[in-house]
């Protein structure tokens, strides 16, 4: 075992006192596998059985909603109310299967807002009505929540971290970032309220201080609950590092066990490493960024001045070298890996087994080959085209994945992308038509 390996496979013990087996963590992806019903299934099991088995000290879902109609797609897992018994024996298998070589398993709470698509839903709820300027004309323009809704989606929070705790899983995320719930409440530009959930940086973050306050009075104390926030939206005048250094202090006092850092929203998709020409994009990629190749490694520094709790920092790592650096330098705890357990299932024990030290990602390798167009397109729309064409591709391996098959290194992207509209579409149409 090298020097890399032997940091990477120390266990990690978080304040609730749960120990993770080592630093490596699969990310929270979404999977898009439910069938409109909003219920997790065999194929669930499959994918998590899979990824369980992948070396990874922890698991985390991807995308569970706490409301059927603001979802991120049609395929989500959704806990918006009392549970059936088969959604409930769903749920247990999947956290069976994820956790049955040791590793833990935890649960991404979430809620899209104005991030629902209008395939879903037409009249989405957010925390104000400004709308999303992009998607040519996916997404509608939000109405405000009233502040009766607000707290009905307070307690549905932490009702879906109970149920996650009863049915196996070892903890819980609360989705705090990429502009979806948590994070339009967080940001001035997407929040413009003026009553007490609004206005400066403790009434935007009242949201989520109320959930995670309300969400570790339901669970018990060795239950984690953690937090995706971002270190920024990248946006100007939106959510900032210093903003996120203060919120990430807040929540450590209220208890929160690990918080991950991201950064970006639909506009500014920086968590998968792409830049949409906005208006009020900040696009400086910091030379750190480049030299480090994590996307949000920069931010870590500002973040230990506030908190003490455990760091997961999670896109863009690709060797052993750069992932220990990060731990023993850099005062990150975990090391998150989402795209490359897509094409490599068992990635995290070749790494931590020393049998690879660099991600042979031949994904990424050949993503403008698979892509329908360069990435630096002058035309907005075509990158954004690009770009649900890759996303499109990863979704693709996903489903391979969970249908018991191996990643398929020769699909298209032109492929992939005619494939994932099908799929939400159809997914999409099946939850609308059962409800």
């Amino acid at each position: 075992m090298s020097a890399d390996t032997g940091i990477l496979s120390q266990p990690m013990k978080l304040p609730c006192g749960a120990l993770l087996p080592n630093r490596i963590a699969k990310a929270s992806m979404t999977e898009g596998l439910s069938r409109g019903d909003n219920l997790a299934n065999e194929r669930h099991v499959t994918l998590y059985k899979r990824w369980g088995e992948s070396g990874a000290g922890l698991n985390i879902l991807g995308n569970v909603h706490v409301d059927r109609w603001h979802l991120e797609r049609g395929g989500n897992v959704a806990i918006d109310g009392p549970q059936s018994n088969q959604a409930i024996a769903a749920l247990a298998d999947v956290a069976s299967a994820a956790k049955a070589k040791g590793a833990h398993v935890w649960m991404q709470i979430n809620h899209a807002a104005r991030q629902t698509q209008k395939m879903i839903n037409k009249f989405p709820k957010a925390p104000s009505d400004v709308g999303l300027k992009m998607g040519n004309g996916r997404f509608g323009k939000p109405t405000p929540l009233t502040g009766e809704e607000i707290e009905n989606l307070i307690e549905k929070w932490a009702f879906a971290a109970k149920i996650a705790e009863d049915t196996g899983y070892d903890g819980v995320q609360l989705h705090s970032a990429h502009g979806y719930l948590v994070s339009q409440f967080l940001s001035p530009l997407s929040n413009v309220r003026t009553d007490k959930w609004g206005g400066d940086l403790e009434g935007r973050a009242r949201f989520v201080m109320e959930a995670i306050h309300r969400t570790r009075e339901q669970v018990s104390k060795g239950f984690a609950v953690s937090v995706k926030l971002n270190s920024s939206d990248f946006q100007k005048g939106g959510f900032t590092e210093d903003d996120s250094a203060t919120v990430a202090k807040w929540m450590e006092d209220a208890g929160v066990d690990l918080i991950e850092l991201s950064g970006g929203n639909y506009e500014q998709p920086r968590m998968i490493d792409f830049d949409r020409k906005d208006p009020k994009a900040d696009t400086q990629k910091r030379e750190s960024t480049r030299r480090r190749e994590a996307y949000f490694l920069d931010f870590v520094p500002k973040m230990r001045e506030s908190v003490t709790i455990p760091i997961m920092v999670t896109g863009g790592f690709r060797t052993t070298s750069s992932m220990a650096r990060a731990v023993e330098e850099d005062g990150v705890d975990m090391i998150g890996l989402g795209r490359p357990f897509c094409v490599d299932p068992e990635i995290a024990s070749k790494l931590l087994s020393g049998e690879i030290n660099t991600i042979d990602d031949r994904a990424e390798t050949t993503r403008i080959g698979r892509g329908l167009l360069s990435p630096t397109s002058p035309i907005g729309f075509l990158r954004d085209l690009n770009a649900w064409g890759e996303l499109g591709w990863y979704y693709e391996q996903i489903y391979r994945i969970a249908d018991g098959k191996d990643p398929d290194f020769l699909l298209s992207g032109f492929k992939a992308l005619l494939a994932y509209d099908k799929t939400e579409s159809a997914t999409a149409k099946a939850l609308t038509t059962r409800h």
